[in-house]
């Protein structure tokens, strides 16, 4: 992050450009700069600049650079527990967290190569790992907070820990391939493991290619 104290809205642009106003397209241009120019050289005021705005406006929306990839992560994290909440009482819990990640990963087709480029940030950059740890750990407690409710018992206790590691595990591991092969639909790919996770290995699995 720079130490530059003074607003980045003193950078000269271009004349008649429009600031940016919203926070998707601050972090529109910011995951563009941390795609071309690299995470660690790209500082707030650079982004600031490029938008069109002051870097105190950068912080309205988020609390550090390394909050930035992961947009809106926590409405999306209250968006899945309500997810979880409107399941029917009587869905098998497996079945149950497969629909809410599934709904969790749900990205419209304009924002697929943000996604794309959000996902490669968070997983290839060493610089976010530590951070990284704590939102997957926020993740992983929806989860877990889901299943111990249906299992009556504590979201601490190993069952639902259990599920909410293995959850992430293999969702990582779809991420990856969308990603590294980027041959098919993150849905569908994130259907076949889930669905591999609810058979216990056991049942009939999607063919990889």
């Amino acid at each position: 992050m720079s130490t530059h104290t003074g607003e980045a809205a003193a950078v000269p642009r271009r004349a008649g450009r429009r600031p940016v106003t919203s926070r998707v397209e601050i972090e529109h241009i910011a995951l563009d700069m941390f795609t071309r120019r690299g995470f660690d050289t790209t500082t707030v005021d650079d982004i600031a600049a490029a938008a069109g705005i002051g870097r105190r406006t950068v912080f309205r929306y988020y609390a550090s650079k390394n909050d930035i990839p992961w947009g809106a992560f926590d409405e999306q994290l209250d968006r899945m527990r309500a997810t979880f909440a409107a399941l029917p009482s009587d869905l098998p819990v497996m079945d149950g967290v497969r629909a809410a990640v599934l709904d969790f990963n749900e990205v419209p087709i304009a924002e697929q190569h943000w996604h794309r480029s959000r996902l490669r940030l968070i997983l290839d950059t060493p610089a976010l790992q530590a951070h990284s740890t704590l939102r997957y750990a926020a993740w992983r407690r929806v989860v877990a907070d889901y299943v111990a409710g249906r299992l009556g018992v504590s979201s601490d206790d190993l069952v639902p820990q259990a599920v909410g590691h293995a959850s992430l595990g293999v969702a990582l591991a779809a991420y990856e391939r969308w990603l590294d092969h980027g041959d098919g639909e993150l849905r569908d790919l994130l259907d076949m493991v889930f669905r591999a996770l609810e058979s216990g290995l056991t049942g009939p699995l999607g063919t990889d290619s």
